[in-house]
């Protein structure tokens, strides 16, 4: 009546025989010689005749003892009394209807007057699909430590924190509106600091379609940095499980958060993230661009007409406030959904340019447009680009297909028909490692220079990080300027004269961005 462990002692390759048995050549040896065969099954004593074994050496039958066999009574039994086998996909389940539209409405009005980074963004648009009658019991919300962080404190008095045994103590913050609520029902997993068990979670709730035929939608929200190269293999196992929902990979960027040192600077996430075939990843600038992705994630992962459905989203999301825009009219949201779309047209007639950015750095980018027109008299029109990584793949699926069909006229890849007749040398801006915007690089006919953060970091504010890495505001400028100089579209001592002006080697010259460091 008590659990009993049972310890089997044996040995790497237990009952192969004398030429696999406990021997280090063990993961080398890929076949059973016909000798080989029949010491294993004399060893185990599985009634195949030498005859049955000699008719075909590379084809040795299968032996089953049959269903009334004891043995075999006996473990479908079990099996029964069990619930079935474990694991087990199901091919049918739940019909999900997904949110109204009106889920969407508050990514799409921005943040007004008050300033609020794209984390905020986020969570102000989960918070409205928790709230969606139909769908919102579906969510589930997975967060290793950082609730507060991310303002997902608004969470605990309404969806509470799962725990199967209740709250059974006084919490530390229990004077607070928003205190730490733990219950049955709670809808919210807060699983401490491990990450690899939150990893977990997610895949248990990501696969739930399948092994309980009941959809669920998991987000797992962390700094960023503590995601693919913490466990990155984690992922990986997700993946081949065919598991489904969003990553949401915040405080991202290497610049962003380098006050709490280089632990936290993630210049390469989107990197790491294109290693694994099954995750979409996305670097959006502004709130509206969140809910268009979400939205057609959604719709890929659990809706009815889906075809592709077992992907996962990882959506890098920052802690750096700025008052977030409305959507714009006649928004471009096949260019958001696949990758790039024009944000903002040049202004002016003048030498021409474009500048692509993601994420934190679109802003760097329309500021950098501005001056460039005010200072140098130079056109720049700006790109916002939420998707390097889909870009790049769409862009070898499209060479793949060309070098399987030949004689037939080749697919355009997505980012060639955007920038088709966008003229002039283009500047490619992130607050990531340059090799992420290099992606493209292939599938751009213009001359192409990036701006990035390599290295592991400088712990200082976001503007002197940012002068230091040389991919902050006037460092776009003068990069544009040095390209256009070559061509003899600038005069040849500008680059040298805005260096100077700028004081772009001057750490604490920088100016891009903002102190504030909430949500």
């Amino acid at each position: 009546g008590k659990p009993t462990v049972i310890l089997a002692h044996t040995v790497k390759g237990y009952g192969l025989g004398p030429h696999f048995e406990g021997r280090n050549a063990t993961h080398q040896m890929k076949k059973l010689t016909i000798g080989d065969l029949k010491e294993f099954r004399d060893y185990l004593r599985i009634p195949i005749s030498d005859e049955q074994l000699d008719a075909d050496p590379y084809r040795p039958p299968y032996y089953h003892p049959g269903f009334d066999a004891p043995e075999i009574a006996y473990l479908l039994e079990r099996r029964r009394a069990l619930g079935g086998a474990v694991p087990e996909r199901r091919d049918g389940h739940q019909a999900v209807e997904l949110p109204d539209a009106k889920s969407y409405e508050v990514a799409k009005r921005g943040s007004g007057k008050q300033m609020a980074a794209t984390t905020m963004s986020f969570v102000r648009l989960l918070k409205d699909l928790l709230r969606d009658k139909k769908f919102g019991n579906r969510i589930v919300p997975i967060v290793p430590d950082e609730s507060r962080t991310f303002g997902m404190d608004a969470f605990f008095p309404t969806a509470k924190i799962y725990s199967p045994a209740g709250q059974n103590y006084l919490s530390v913050d229990r004077d607070l509106v928003l205190a730490y609520k733990e219950s049955p029902a709670g809808q919210l997993i807060h699983p401490g600091i491990n990450e690899a068990g939150a990893v977990a979670v997610f895949t248990a709730a990501g696969t739930s379609y399948a092994t309980h035929g009941i959809p669920l939608v998991p987000v797992y929200v962390f700094y960023s940095m503590f995601g693919f190269q913490r466990t990155g293999d984690a992922f990986w196992a997700a993946a081949d499980q065919m598991t489904r929902g969003f990553i949401i990979g915040a405080t991202a960027g290497r610049t962003t958060l380098t006050g709490e040192g280089l632990q936290h600077a993630d210049g390469h996430s989107p990197l790491l993230a294109s290693t694994n075939p099954a995750v979409l990843t996305y670097d959006p600038a502004y709130g509206y661009e969140i809910g268009h992705i979400v939205r057609a994630g959604l719709e890929r992962m659990y809706g009815a007409d889906s075809t592709d459905k077992n992907v996962m989203y990882y959506l890098t999301v920052y802690n750096e406030p700025i008052i977030q825009p409305a959507e714009p009219e006649n928004l471009d949201i096949d260019g958001v959904i696949k990758g790039i779309y024009l944000l903002a047209p040049a202004k002016i007639d003048g030498p021409r340019t474009q500048i692509l950015a993601s994420g934190v750095s679109v802003p760097w980018a329309l500021e950098a447009q501005r001056i460039l027109a005010d200072d140098w008299n130079v056109s720049a029109d700006v790109w916002s680009v939420t998707s390097w990584n889909e870009l790049r793949r769409d862009g070898l699926a499209a060479e793949e297909e060309a070098f399987l069909n030949p004689g037939q006229p080749g697919r355009v890849p997505f980012i060639t028909q955007q920038l088709e007749g966008a003229t002039g040398p283009i500047v490619a801006v992130t607050d990531y490692m340059k090799a992420v915007p290099d992606q493209i690089r292939q599938f751009v006919p213009n001359e192409f220079a990036t701006l990035g953060a390599d290295g592991f970091g400088f712990s200082d504010t976001r503007a002197a990080a940012r002068r230091y890495f040389k991919n902050d505001t006037h460092s776009i400028v003068v990069k544009v300027l040095r390209i256009l100089a070559a061509t003899g579209e600038v005069e040849a001592g500008a680059p040298s004269y805005a260096i100077d002006r700028y004081k772009l080697l001057d750490v604490n010259a920088g100016t891009t961005g903002g102190a504030g460091g909430d949500a």
